[in-house]
């Protein structure tokens, strides 16, 4: 009985470490080919990559733009509030939104599901930022006061609305290519 015993433990000294080995095997292979799946998901060969590619990234580039341009700090710098009422700024900073995330609409073609999402998601956030700093103000009340209140709020806040998304679509960018 002892011998059979002694002849079991001989042999899982050898089945242990070579399952081990055929674990960490399994483990690296899975991630090889999760790797090339992503690598195969951006089209390869000939004409298509020439094409593609150069539009994909001008699309990542696209949208980089319309969320640097669509940033509280960067939208209150490009447009003015001068001379205006907080009503009259308030209906122009959301024009301006409007306009900026329309124009580049068609980029989510090139993008995967979530980074639009996480676009979108950024673009309400904007808006509801200047919606809500808009109704705190007075009856009366200039579009400095409404510009002020903004960055304000963008100065005591962590995270200004639009680097959530940004990090993803650079993030994004950096795994595709």
């Amino acid at each position: 009985m002892a011998d059979f015993f002694a002849l079991l433990i001989e042999i899982l000294k050898l089945i242990l470490p070579a399952l081990v080995l055929v674990a960490g095997a399994y483990y690296l292979l899975q991630k090889h080919y999760e790797r090339e799946d992503r690598l195969r998901a951006v089209p390869t060969g000939g004409k298509s990559t020439e094409v593609v590619l150069p539009i994909r990234l001008q699309a990542y580039e696209r949208v980089v733009l319309l969320l640097e341009r669509i940033t509280p700090s960067n939208l209150l710098l490009r447009v003015s509030a001068m001379g205006q009422t907080a009503a009259e700024y308030h209906r122009v900073l959301i024009a301006e939104i409007r306009n900026e995330f329309s124009h580049n609409m068609s980029q989510q073609v090139y993008m995967s599901e979530q980074a639009w999402q996480q676009v979108n998601l950024a673009r309400e956030e904007v808006v509801n930022l200047i919606n809500k700093k808009f109704q705190e103000l007075p009856e009366g009340a200039r579009g400095t006061d409404l510009a002020k209140r903004v960055l304000e709020s963008i100065l005591t806040a962590e995270q200004d609305p639009t680097a959530r998304a940004l990090n993803f679509v650079k993030q994004e960018i950096r795994q595709t290519f």
